[in-house]
C-alpha cells in the first residue's frame, strides 16, 4: 500500500445518474462519499496452522456490514468473505486499496482470455474509462511486482493515481425502486505477487477462489483422480460437459497468456475416439488418443472444443 494510506477502505459514494438509475455510473459520482469507519468490533475468531481469520463488524447508516478476513499459510492471497445488511437508495458501496506501483495500465479477465486497458485520463476516451468491468481478476503490475484483485460475483473495477477499487454493491430506485436492498453475500482477495500476473498464476487463484474444493469423507490420503487434466498452466480446461447429442462428453479450453502452446490432455483411459469440434459440437478433424493421453496444440488465446468418446 501507498504510505501513510489504509487498504481494504470501505466507502460509500453518493450515486445520482442523470440516466438508468439501475445501470449507468455517471462520472461525478466520486464528488461526494464517506468512509465507512464505525467500527462495532473486532476479534481474531481463528487461528490455526492453515488459516488466521480476522472478523470485523461495521455500522453506518442503518446498515451492518460483516467481513472474515482470511490469512492462509501457504498462498499470499489474502480473502475478505463478506456479508452486508444493504439499506441505502442511490448510493454506491466500494472496497479500495491505494497501491504504490508504477504503470499505466491493468489487465482485466474476460470469459475465455483478458485484456489490458490503460488508466490514465490523457484523453476524453481514457477519462470515459473509468469503470471498468473484469470477470474473476484484474490485476495491477509494475516490472517485477504487481496484485491482483480477485471476486466471485462482482464485475465493475475502476483504477485512478494507484487506486484499484472493486464495486461492491449499487442501489438505484429506478425502475426497481429498492434494488439492491437486501442482503449481499459475497467474497473478494487481495493476491499480491512478485513478477507478473502471467508467472504468479493470478488465473489459477481466481479458480480457486470461484470454485473452491468440496471436503467429502471418503477416499484415501494423497489419492488423486482427476476426469481430465492439462500439462501447460497457461491452457485452462474450463468446461465439461456432456455432449448435446448424448454421444460422448465435450470438454471445452482456452490459452490464457497469448501464447501458442504445445500441451498434451489426459483423459479417461478407456477413451478410444477424440476429435476437435466447433462450437456446435460438429466435428472438424480427429485427435491421436493413446493410452489416454492426447496431444494437441493451441493458438494464443483460442478457444478449443474437443470431443471424447
Amino acid at each position: 500500500m501507498k504510505p501513510g494510506t489504509l487498504g481494504n477502505l470501505l466507502r460509500v459514494y453518493e450515486d445520482k445518474p442523470i440516466y438508468y438509475d439501475n445501470w449507468d455510473i455517471d462520472r461525478y459520482y466520486t464528488e461526494k462519499h464517506y468512509d465507512v469507519e464505525d467500527l462495532h468490533s473486532l476479534a481474531w475468531t481463528e487461528d490455526g496452522p492453515v488459516q488466521t481469520t480476522l472478523e470485523l463488524c461495521y455500522g453506518f447508516c442503518g446498515c451492518t456490514l460483516r467481513q472474515r478476513i482470511h490469512f492462509y499459510a501457504n498462498t499470499r492471497r489474502i480473502d475478505f468473505e463478506t456479508v452486508v445488511d444493504w439499506k441505502l437508495h442511490q448510493h454506491l458501496l466500494k472496497a479500495e486499496f491505494p497501491l504504490d506501483i508504477h504503470t499505466d495500465e491493468a489487465t482485466f479477465d474476460v470469459q475465455f482470455g483478458n485484456v489490458t486497458r490503460k488508466v490514465h485520463t490523457n484523453t476524453s476516451w481514457d477519462k470515459a474509462r473509468f469503470e471498468s468491468c473484469g470477470q474473476k481478476w484484474m490485476d495491477y503490475s509494475e516490472g517485477h511486482y504487481g496484485v491482483s484483485l480477485l471476486n466471485d460475483c462482482k464485475y465493475g473495477h475502476s483504477v485512478l493515481e494507484g487506486v484499484v477499487a472493486l464495486t461492491l454493491i449499487k442501489s438505484g430506485v429506478e425502475p426497481n425502486p429498492n434494488a439492491d436492498v437486501e442482503t449481499h453475500r459475497f467474497t473478494y482477495a487481495l493476491y499480491p505477487h512478485g513478477e507478473t500476473w502471467k508467472q504468479a498464476g493470478t488465473v489459477q487463484e481466481s479458480y480457486k477462489l470461484n470454485q473452491p474444493a468440496y471436503v467429502l469423507p471418503a477416499g484415501t490420503p494423497g489419492k488423486t483422480y482427476s476426469y481430465a487434466a492439462v500439462d501447460k498452466s497457461n491452457v485452462i480446461l474450463e468446461t465439461v460437459k456432456q455432449a448435446e447429442d448424448g454421444q460422448g462428453t465435450i470438454l471445452r479450453l482456452y490459452e490464457c497468456e497469448n501464447a501458442r502452446t504445445k500441451f498434451t490432455l489426459t483423459v479417461p483411459p478407456t477413451t478410444t475416439q477424440a476429435s476437435v469440434t466447433n462450437l456446435l459440437e460438429e466435428p472438424q478433424h480427429p485427435l491421436t488418443v493413446t493410452n489416454g493421453q492426447i496431444p494437441c496444440t493451441i493458438h494464443p488465446y483460442e478457444i478449443l472444443t474437443i470431443r471424447i468418446e
